[in-house]
């Protein structure tokens, strides 16, 4: 077994998980990271290895929603048996954290990921390929703090010249954003994001259904770690990850696969559109009114610009829909505290005693 800060520091930990830490570690528990989230089951690493986990009882209702209670990437504190399962007491103050809202109603967030140094958005150079859902998921990864990294996988199915109208658009809305082109099937492409996966760092893919996370996984781990699903006759595969893991790579750091998503929605990001769209932010600062709606005020640089087409008109709808999906989930009815949220949380997180 590694020394006590050597398999902490490789998993990403820092001074303030430390500092989180030290009211729990008074009454005698121990750091853990949680590396695999499958339906109810839990799985975590620390100084004595690896262990099954749950949720205690007490965690759960205690927690005011289900985006606070353990995901894969939390740092927790947990009392860490010898054998056996251990109970996770606490989540220590996340870095980062890539939130959804959960689709339905209510005003209810989804962290998919969390403690995230990199987000790897994959995009598919398929019939899939989509640049609005590419804006959504910049404001998604900007929100949580993490940095992103775009990824377009499936360099084989295009040429050159579809490619080259593709990095038009790309670089048009990736704004600070890196953007790698890949192809994860033939392994090509891929050393500039074996570079930043680096000892203690750690990187999350998110993308849609079959857009070959799981491929590039398995290119970067260096091993058949992740099932694949048959490629079809436009490139395309099927989504094959059920579940949310952590998995160690050779360069010292670790990445998170996710399941394809196939419906995004927006959870507090407000400061994550201003990212994505900052030249929309940067005219719409400059209109004659603070409060212009962009619509029939006078003295408005947005319509301005639309109007001599230095704005592209499907850009600005986009960060208009974006801006209003934020402003109807500030409507919503919260769902914070409430008994039926709990007892979903406690459904997903082992037994619902109190312990």
């Amino acid at each position: 077994m590694a020394e006590d800060g050597d398999w902490k520091a490789a998993l990403g930990w820092g001074p303030d998980f430390e500092k989180s830490l030290v009211p729990y570690a008074a009454k005698g528990l121990d750091p853990a990271r949680i590396i695999l989230v499958s339906r109810k089951n839990l799985r975590v690493a620390s100084r004595r290895g690896e262990h099954w986990a749950r949720t205690s009882g007490s965690l759960i209702h205690h927690s005011d929603n289900q985006g606070e209670l353990p995901v894969v990437g939390d740092w927790v504190a947990a009392r860490i048996p010898d054998e056996g399962e251990a109970l996770v007491h606490a989540v220590l103050k996340r870095r980062t954290a890539f939130t959804r809202k959960v689709p339905g109603n209510g005003a209810v967030p989804q962290v998919l990921a969390a403690n995230i140094d990199t987000v790897l958005i994959v995009m598919s150079l398929d019939p899939d390929y989509n640049v609005r859902r590419l804006e959504r998921y910049l404001t998604l990864a900007w929100e949580s703090k993490a940095t992103p990294v775009v990824v377009l996988n499936k360099r084989d199915l295009i040429d050159d010249e579809e490619m080259a109208e593709v990095m038009e658009d790309v670089k048009g809305i990736s704004r600070d954003a890196r953007l790698h082109v890949v192809s994860a099937l033939n392994d090509s492409g891929l050393e500039p994001l074996r570079d930043i996966t680096g000892f203690g760092q750690t990187i999350a893919l998110l993308g849609s259904s079959g857009v070959g996370k799981s491929t590039l996984v398995n290119r970067l781990v260096g091993s058949e770690v992740m099932k694949t699903g048959e490629i079809g006759k436009e490139g395309r595969g099927r989504h094959t990850t059920t579940q949310r893991e952590l998995l160690r790579l050779p360069s010292g750091g670790a990445i998170i696969d996710t399941p394809g998503l196939r419906e995004v929605q927006m959870w507090e990001g407000t400061a994550g559109l201003g990212k994505t769209f900052d030249d929309i932010e940067a005219l719409a600062a400059t209109c004659r009114f603070s409060d212009c709606r962009h619509d029939a005020e006078p003295g408005c640089a947005v319509k301005a610009a639309l109007e001599n087409e230095t704005l592209p008109v499907d850009r600005y709808e986009s960060w208009r829909e974006l801006q209003r999906e934020i402003e109807r989930l500030q409507l919503l009815p919260s769902q914070r505290g409430r008994p039926e949220t709990k007892r979903r949380a406690r459904v997903g997180h082992g037994r619902s005693n109190k312990d």
